[in-house]
């Protein structure tokens, strides 16, 4: 790890044993969230990568409900607009749903078809969730430019369902 921001950001990732159930290792953000230096040196990094990669983004959708701490502020950094992407029945309005292991809805009007979309949570584990948001922005017509998180926990394989959808993690533990 050469650069010393992501030993900040990782360090700041704190891992709960057998939570939600014994065996599993559940890495909270917690802490990252609370330190606002911390916080700010996430952000930072993640801005430098998506403005390394991509010249155009319309927007940042973020997946209910810890891509709603992210993508908001990342968001504005690049002077974009942020979508939700939430869990069933929490939007107003027409929307399309896509049922996994969770229900996601979009609203119907999020995006216009051919915008450019990156699409951000804090962590990918199984992938399932990553890939109802691929569907319903696909369903939109969005270009998914990329899917980017801030933890890959790398033994679920998560990013393989993605499939051709380029796909970025900060941090990845095994």
């Amino acid at each position: 790890m050469s650069d010393p921001r992501l030993r900040t950001v990782r360090d700041r990732v704190r891992p709960f044993p057998d939570f939600p159930e014994p065996g599993v290792l559940f890495r909270d953000i917690s802490p990252l969230l609370k330190d606002p230096v911390a916080f700010r040196t996430l952000i930072d990094l993640l801005e430098d990568h998506l403005r390394a990669s991509f010249p155009k983004i319309d927007f940042i959708a973020g997946l209910d409900s810890r891509g709603f701490l992210i993508g908001p502020p990342l968001a504005q950094r690049l002077g974009i607009g942020f979508v939700p992407v939430r869990k069933k029945g929490k939007l107003p309005g027409p929307t399309d749903l896509e049922y996994g292991k969770a229900e996601l809805e979009i609203q119907s009007d999020a995006v216009e078809p051919g915008q450019k979309v990156v699409i951000v949570d804090d962590l990918l584990a199984t992938g399932g969730t990553m890939c109802a948001a691929c569907e319903l922005l696909k369903r939109l017509r969005a270009e998914i430019l990329e899917c980017l998180v801030v933890i890959e926990l790398k033994p679920l394989k998560g990013s393989q369902k993605l499939n051709s959808i380029p796909f970025y993690s900060l941090l990845q533990f095994d």
